[in-house]
């Protein structure tokens, strides 16, 4: 990923400092992947949570971003997100067979789609889609909210990385 892992400048609009804290924890998720073999990249290490693996964190990430600024900011249809479908628990995470490349250039490619979704509207703008709640925030809230889970789940990714092969670091 190309997006620095650098934290955004001391003195900045609110918009440069919002994005940038977020792509910041973004670029933390794909380098906390970098070097994984397929094995390690679904190997669960949480005996409770089996399916939050690195793979499975990074399709969660990947189908968070599309949930937040596509389908409740611009009120797209939920069809084809996975966090949308009650029938099955975690779906989302459960992958199995699709490679740790391919869903790491998924959520990339999901990030670069995002990104065009907050340069294009105001901080103020209100979310659409009218069956979820959710959707009542601003794109600001959404923006903070996806800090906090993004930085929550590369938390994790730094941890389950440890427990698979000892490499640790913040950035």
């Amino acid at each position: 990923m190309s997006i620095s892992r650098e934290r955004p400048p001391f003195v900045a609009d609110e918009r440069t400092q919002l994005v940038g804290w977020l792509d910041m924890q973004r670029a933390i998720v794909q380098w906390k992947c970098e070097g994984l073999s397929e094995e390690d990249a679904y190997r669960p290490v949480l005996p409770t949570s089996p399916l939050m693996t690195m793979a499975g964190l990074v399709s969660h990430l990947r189908w968070t971003e599309h949930g937040w600024f596509e389908v409740l900011f611009l009120g797209r249809s939920a069809d084809g997100n996975p966090q949308f479908d009650e029938s099955v628990e975690n779906a989302d995470m459960r992958i199995e067979g699709v490679p740790l490349a391919r869903l790491l250039d998924e959520y990339e490619r999901q990030c670069r789609i995002s990104n065009e979704i907050v340069a294009a509207h105001s901080l103020d703008d209100v979310g659409k889609h009218p069956d979820y709640r959710s959707a009542a925030g601003n794109l600001r809230w959404m923006l903070i909210h996806m800090v906090e889970e993004t930085a929550r789940h590369a938390g994790h990714l730094d941890t389950i990385r440890e427990l698979i092969d000892g490499e640790k670091g913040y950035y």
